[in-house]
């Protein structure tokens, strides 16, 4: 292995190792423009020059492969007047916008001009100006201030799969362009805000409402899939400004998907932030004393059972799964969508291989799933262990576009019969492959065999070997943040349609609960955070705290448990779930074992051992799960329609329909005009 000095610090590194790299394992930052160590190298910015003794000029040490015996100097005053030179360069150009640009505060450019500007400039030419690009109602775009890092281009080229985005022109006409006049469509495309070392890409939603060291920043969970994004939570006052993402190379990388950042505006809409009771056929205001008192007397002559929606956190479901123990009840149901999932055997519901593991696969399998749109990240790690292996990718449900080839193998139960007996090409592939994989969807089960499927699944995995020591190929992907904690805590008792039985509901966040299904008789007591169309429904309203109100416990789709901090408090007279469950028991005569959090989550820890080990992934032993049977030939469906609007808080955002109207609606718009 290569062993250099970097400012007579002795390094030793991997083979192919660039000296940007070898210098920040030793603490040694070089300034960079163009370099994200997530992208591929271009080296045309050049402020990463550096002095290599014996090399006749500044190398640029993002292209510049560690050779043994190297010394190098990030701080010789070559290297720093070279940096001047280039900065000088790129400040001909660029307009003096500090004070009006929403990047001010926390822009590269702005920090490396403190440190290798000049003063003032020697040039006394007119500025060029470029005409701004319309990307769509999420990125803004000033594109005078454009330095052509390119570092948006290499992103949509590899990493969102959407190449829109090119260079054209050359020397003083060079510009960042769609080439013909066409918005950015990626569900991924707001990460070029993030990555853009200067101002020419902003958002568009956040533009002029707040400056970087006005926000009080919280770390948080992403809650709109099943991913569990981490992210940072900027708010100014009682208001969440914007959702940026946080790293974490295991589950999101270093980015998040476009309805993660921007339906954030979906927070203040629509909210409710008092108590309702039904009178008289009509919703009146209400305190929590008469809310709490509607509920006590219906609870002495009901059977309740209860429903957990797909945001709701585990310190509120474990919660609710006591007070109804306490109450009797034997119908809890966490599946909205009535998926058929074997909830006995966590290997059959879990993303087994993990979401960095997908990475170690040499051949995938997609079955009922779109990930593009279900899980925007799962998608972007699968595309990019294509790009690194060219692995082989089959698909059996609807033809999509992945942004990454596949093989489409079939539309249904009987593609997937076949691979389950070895036949077919894909067959051979899976065969032959080392480590392959299976993703099963919620597509695949939301149907009366979806038993019958998950078992022809399992079956797929044995027969390809792929559960054994060390590797576990098989995998569910969830849409629901709240799915998999439910289902570890078990709150699943009665038949998927058992809800339908009972007299009374309580329904913790279950908005997307089909209500024509609900008993014209049925009481029920809706606790969420908006006013969506189930609480229409309910004859009494809990006003709950939406996930960036609260300090709360998520699982991802992985089993991964994580924790996410309270932002900012929940309005007017909503509370955090768990305490008005608490509180509700009370009054109901059911006092519960905890009154903190800590106590709740010790509870948690109780009910399942693996709430203990937060950010830890607890390998699930191997059983037989799904019930074998006969399955209907007809083809599996969509899970997600719209990636924009897929729950209470993103069908509230002004933002997301703004994106459907720019992206799903006009798209589908010109498929009909194609199919006329």
């Amino acid at each position: 292995m290569p062993k250099l000095t970097i400012d007579d610090i002795e390094v030793t590194v991997e083979p192919g190792t660039s000296i940007i790299q070898a210098a920040e394992q030793v603490g040694i930052e070089i300034p960079r423009f163009c370099y994200h160590d997530k992208l591929s190298v271009p080296a045309n910015c050049r402020m990463c020059l550096v002095e290599v003794e014996k090399s006749p000029k500044p190398m640029a040490s993002c292209a510049l492969p560690c050779g043994d015996g190297m010394k190098v100097y990030t701080q010789s005053e070559k290297a720093r007047q070279a940096r001047k030179n280039v900065m000088e360069m790129l400040l001909i150009n660029h307009p003096l916008d500090c004070p009006i640009c929403d990047q001010g505060g926390e822009c590269d450019l702005q920090d490396q001009a403190v440190a290798y500007g000049y003063d003032r400039s020697r040039y006394e030419e007119d500025k060029r100006a470029v005409t701004n690009k319309d990307l769509g109602p999420l990125v803004k775009t000033v594109m005078t201030r454009c330095i052509q890092c390119t570092r948006c281009v290499r992103f949509g080229e590899e990493i969102a799969g959407v190449t829109e985005l090119g260079v054209i022109g050359r020397g003083e006409h060079l510009e960042i362009g769609t080439y013909v006049a066409q918005m950015v469509t990626s569900e991924l495309s707001g990460n070029i805000i993030d990555i853009c070392p200067v101002g020419a890409l902003t958002s568009k939603p956040y533009a002029f409402t707040a400056r970087p060291w006005e926000l009080r920043k919280t770390p948080g969970i992403d809650v709109l899939d099943a991913v569990g994004s981490n992210i940072r939570i900027d708010a100014r006052g009682g208001e969440v400004m914007r959702i940026l993402p946080r790293l974490h190379e295991d589950v999101n990388e270093e980015w998040i998907s476009d309805k993660t950042r921007f339906a954030v505006d979906g927070l203040k809409n629509n909210r409710l932030d008092k108590c309702y009771v039904r009178k008289d056929g009509k919703l009146e205001a209400a305190t929590w004393e008469e809310a709490f008192d509607a509920i006590k007397t219906q609870a002495k002559k009901r059977t309740f059972g209860a429903v957990v929606g797909d945001l709701a956190d585990c310190e509120s479901i474990i919660a609710l799964k006591d007070l109804m123990k306490e109450l009797g009840a034997t119908n809890l149901e966490c599946r909205q969508d009535m998926a058929q999932i074997d909830v006995k055997h966590p290997a059959g519901y879990l993303f087994n291989t993990t979401i960095a593991g997908i990475e170690k696969a040499d051949a995938i399998l997609l079955v009922g799933t779109n990930p593009r749109t279900e899980a925007a990240l799962v998608n972007a790690r699968i595309r990019k262990t294509w790009l690194a292996k060219r692995i082989s990718i089959g698909v059996i449900g609807q033809q999509i576009d992945l942004n990454y080839p596949y093989k489409y193998l079939g539309a249904g139960p009987d593609t997937l019969a076949e691979l389950a007996d070895g036949k077919g090409e894909f067959a051979d592939v899976l065969a032959k492959a080392k480590t392959p994989m299976i993703i099963l969807g919620a597509g695949a089960l939301r149907r009366a065999d979806g038993y019958a499927i998950q078992a022809l699944a399992r079956k797929v995995a044995e027969k390809f070997n792929m559960a054994r020591d060390g590797w576990n190929g098989y995998n569910m992907l969830h849409t629901q943040a709240s799915r998999v904690g439910a289902l570890m805590l078990g709150f699943v008792e009665g038949d998927e349609a058992s809800w339908q039985k009972v007299d009374a509901l309580y329904l913790l966040g279950a908005d997307e609960m089909p209500v024509e299904n609900i008993r014209p008789d049925c009481f029920v007591v809706y606790q969420g955070h908006h006013g969506d169309a189930v609480a229409a429904r309910a004859d009494v309203i809990l006003p709950g705290a939406a996930y960036t109100e609260k300090s709360a416990t998520y699982v991802n789709t992985e089993g991964r448990v994580q924790n996410g901090l309270q932002a900012v408090f929940p309005p007017g007279d909503a509370r955090e779930d768990w305490q008005i469950i608490a509180k509700l028991a009370d009054t109901l005569g059911h006092k519960l074992p905890y009154a903190t959090l800590p106590q709740v989550r010790a509870r948690l820890a109780q009910e399942n051992a693996a709430f203990a080990k937060v950010d830890e992934i607890i390998p699930a032993k191997w059983t037989a799960f799904g019930k074998a049977g006969k399955c209907d030939s007809k083809p599996f469906g969509v899970t997600v329609e719209n990636f924009y609007m897929t729950d209470a808080i993103s069908r509230a955002s002004k933002t997301m329909q703004a994106c459907t109207e720019a992206f799903v609606n006009a798209e589908a718009g010109k498929k009909a005009v194609a199919n006329a």
